[in-house]
This record gives structure tokens, C-alpha cells and sequence, in this order.
């Protein structure tokens, strides 16, 4: 498993430092409150049952989308009422991007991690702002940066004195509209110290290839989310909704909800092996 990674408390949910994989799971974006409460439950229902870490996560503003009229999400201040009352209902931490500094000081009264967009990640005043919080951060990698290069993001949050740091891959720009893994990507990152979260389904995205809207290749995000598991990561991100097709952002590349505790049981098997080693 290569070097020491600390653990990451996350309001007494631990990541990293050996820990089981933990789930970071709910729709893309947050299409109605009914819905983010009713897709919560289920998520809280399947990880009980398998004993595994719940993060809900969900967008309040899907601010970088491929069209000007596609959907967003219900803004910043709905959004996080809906966010902090999945937090309450199901007592499990909940996560959101920002956008910009202005977002970070309302969006830490809520959120247990504040989530840095994989375009935004070097943007230094946005990671020193989320760093500043104190709140757990986690930051997305660019689809355009090598995976030492987060070294530099790390150290914009670490400058605040906030060690409580999470690093996501979510696959890496290979000529047009297609992402590429390389799972090299996660033990390097890994030795920076941090824990190491595998998004299986913006891997999968196919950016802008659907026109106004990106496409993906829902079929492999199983496979993918299983090679992540391989090689050691300490939490699995998925985009997870009921009926993927009717999803209002990133249906193509989103799974469904009703085969993910069948393949939570094959990550459960998965890193039971790898951290033994």
C-alpha cells in the first residue's frame, strides 16, 4: 500500500489511514428535494447493510455545464438547505462543489466537505478559501494535470494550516471528447499523504461528445470502479439515480441505483484483499 496516509475524521467517519473504502454517492445534481432525501435514504439503507462509510453528495449549482440552457440545479441557498436536511435526517456528512470564493463562507455552514471542481483546481484563491473553513476539502484533479502536479493544490489548502484533505482522479483529457485512466495516478497521490478517492463515473464522461451536452459510457463504470478498488483507494465517488436516462445532468455517465449494492459487495471483497498486503 505504499507510504503512511493519514486519516481524514470526517464528523466521526474516518477515510484513509488503512480505513474500508468509503462511499461518496448521490446524484449529479440536486434535482428536487423528494428526490435528494429519497436517494439518500436508499444510499444510507445499502451502506448499512454492508457496513460501509456514507458521504451524500449532490450539486446545488452545476455551474460548468456544456450549454447555457441546460439544467443547474436549485442555487446555492435552496441547494443547501436540501443538503443540510439529508445531513440531519440521515446523520450522514454531505459534500457540494464551489464555485467561487464568494460561495465558500455560506457553503461551510453546511457542508462537512467542500468539493473543488477538477476545472477550478488550481485556482489559488478558491483552495487558500475552502482551506480556510477549516472543513474537510476535497479536491477533484484536473482532467488536464499530472498527478504530481496536485502536489501544488495540496500545498494552497496546507498553507491555511488545514491538513484535512482528500484527492479525487477522475481520468485524465486524451485527444477529443474522451478521458483515459491511468490507475498509476492513484498510489502516486497517495504518497503525498492524503487519502485518495476514485470518481468511476465522471471517468467515464465523454466531454461535450453529445453536442450541447456531454455523453459517457455508463457500461464500464462497474469495471472501472473495481480496478480502483485494486490498487488501493480509500473512497469511491459515483454519480448514482434511479432512472440514470431521466437524470436532469450526467445521465450518460451516472449508474444506476439499483446495481450498486451488488458492486459494493465486490469493492468490499476488493479492498479487504488489497489491505491486507
Amino acid at each position: 500500500m505504499g507510504p503512511s496516509v493519514r486519516t481524514i475524521d470526517i464528523n466521526g467517519l474516518k477515510i484513509g489511514g488503512g480505513n474500508g473504502v468509503v462511499l461518496i454517492a448521490g446524484p449529479c445534481v440536486i434535482e428536487s428535494e423528494a428526490g435528494a432525501v429519497d436517494i439518500a435514504g436508499e444510499l444510507k439503507s445499502i451502506t448499512s447493510r454492508l457496513g460501509m462509510g456514507l458521504v451524500f453528495k449532490a450539486s446545488y449549482d452545476k455551474a460548468n455545464r456544456t450549454s447555457l440552457g441546460s439544467f443547474r440545479g436549485p442555487g446555492m441557498k435552496k441547494g443547501l438547505e436540501i443538503l443540510a436536511k439529508v445531513r440531519e435526517k440521515y446523520d450522514v456528512p454531505v459534500l457540494s462543489d464551489v464555485h467561487s470564493t464568494e460561495q465558500v463562507g455560506p457553503a461551510s455552514q453546511v457542508l462537512d466537505i467542500i468539493q473543488i471542481p477538477a476545472f477550478l483546481s488550481r485556482q489559488t484563491d478558491l483552495l487558500v478559501s475552502a482551506g480556510e473553513t477549516g472543513r474537510v476539502v476535497n479536491i477533484k484533479k484536473g482532467q488536464f494535470m499530472a498527478p504530481w502536479d496536485i502536489r501544488h493544490a495540496i500545498n494552497k489548502v496546507e498553507s491555511t494550516g488545514n491538513h484535512k484533505i482528500i484527492v479525487t482522479e477522475r481520468g485524465y483529457t486524451f485527444g477529443y471528447n474522451m478521458l483515459v485512466n491511468d490507475f498509476r495516478v492513484i498510489p502516486i497521490m497517495r504518497d503525498f499523504g492524503y487519502p485518495v478517492v476514485f470518481d468511476a463515473t465522471h471517468s467515464v464522461q465523454l466531454p461535450s461528445a453529445g453536442g450541447d451536452v456531454s455523453d459517457g459510457q455508463r457500461q464500464y463504470i462497474e469495471m472501472l470502479a473495481k480496478a480502483g478498488a485494486a490498487v488501493g483507494i480509500d473512497g469511491l465517488f459515483l454519480e448514482v439515480h434511479p432512472q440514470p436516462d431521466e437524470a436532469l445532468s450526467d445521465s450518460a455517465n451516472t449508474l444506476r441505483l439499483d446495481r450498486l449494492e451488488k458492486l459494493l459487495k465486490t469493492i468490499k471483497v476488493i479492498d479487504e484483499i488489497i489491505k491486507k498486503d
